[in-house]
């Protein structure tokens, strides 16, 4: 059988050696989480040059993951326990999704041996259970194939909007036989329509009493300098989007006009102060 060829046989190495080898190609060596013993085979032997960061509870290690993420630009790997572990991590992984911050997420499950038997920690339909709040989810039909559906949680979880993404893992597959993973550049980037931003661009010339709302896309593309030289250029006020996530826009600015409301009732009473 492919899977129980020993390591080095035709190329092969094991799903967890080949997992390694790709999160240190992807510079995913800081990993976030809370184990449990569906989690054991992907912790034997920790590598010393990954970084295991351990918190006490799986919405902690969410938050941590979701900040490191965000201070890095990069997508940050995070490994929950089975069912009831990912169950505790939901609030946060919300809140990453809201945020648009890319996360690689992964569980453990059962060994496969096991699922069909109703056993203990095993997760039942185990990607169902994160959605609507990940761009994407899978289980692999085969253990050989975790390697590259972690590479494509990562792809997805980069690419624009970002968010996180998930990955269920059966304990049993990391010992399983696969061949290497080598990553590949992926854009994620969507640029804009050129003739739209010039009409865009003409109308807020034309404007008579223009004004921006910014969110948090504006701090997290890096273009916080480049919006406070728009807002000065046209002389505008400057709203900050209701609950974002980040600050997109000086709040000592003379320019800035304050935080909108989230409630549209509120929003409607201050038409008539801009």
């Amino acid at each position: 059988m492919h899977g129980l060829q020993t390591e080095g046989a035709s190329g092969l190495v094991s799903v967890r050696k080949a997992t390694l080898d790709l999160l240190r190609a992807l510079d995913m060596t800081t990993v976030f989480g809370n184990p449990g013993s569906t989690e054991l085979a992907f912790l034997d032997d920790w590598p010393p040059d990954f970084r295991y960061v351990l918190a006490l509870q799986e919405a902690s290690v969410v938050g941590m993951a979701d900040g490191y993420a965000q201070a890095t630009g990069r997508a940050a790997f995070v490994n929950l326990h089975s069912a009831a572990g990912l169950g505790n991590a939901l609030g946060n992984i919300f809140t990453a999704y809201r945020n648009r911050t890319p996360l690689v997420i992964t569980a453990g499950q059962q060994a496969r041996s096991l699922l069909t038997l109703d056993a203990f920690l095993g997760a039942d339909r185990a990607t169902e259970f994160p959605r609507p709040y990940v761009k994407w989810a899978v289980e692999p039909a085969r253990a050989e194939d975790v390697p590259v559906a972690i590479a494509q949680a990562y792809y997805m979880a980069m690419q624009r909007p970002s968010g996180p993404t998930f990955v269920s893992i059966p304990t049993d597959d990391w010992a399983r036989m696969t061949l290497p993973v080598a990553p590949r550049k992926v854009a994620r980037e969507f640029a804009p329509d050129p003739a739209l931003l010039a009409e865009l661009a003409e109308a807020i010339v034309r404007s008579s009493k223009p004004a921006f709302v910014l969110g948090a896309a504006v701090d997290r593309d890096g273009a916080f300098d480049l919006a406070v030289r728009l807002a000065e250029r046209v002389n505008a006020p400057v709203w900050e989007a209701p609950t974002s996530s980040r600050a997109s826009f000086p709040e000592d600015h003379p320019l800035f006009a304050g935080f909108l409301p989230a409630i549209p009732e509120r929003l409607s009473q201050l038409r008539g102060t801009t």
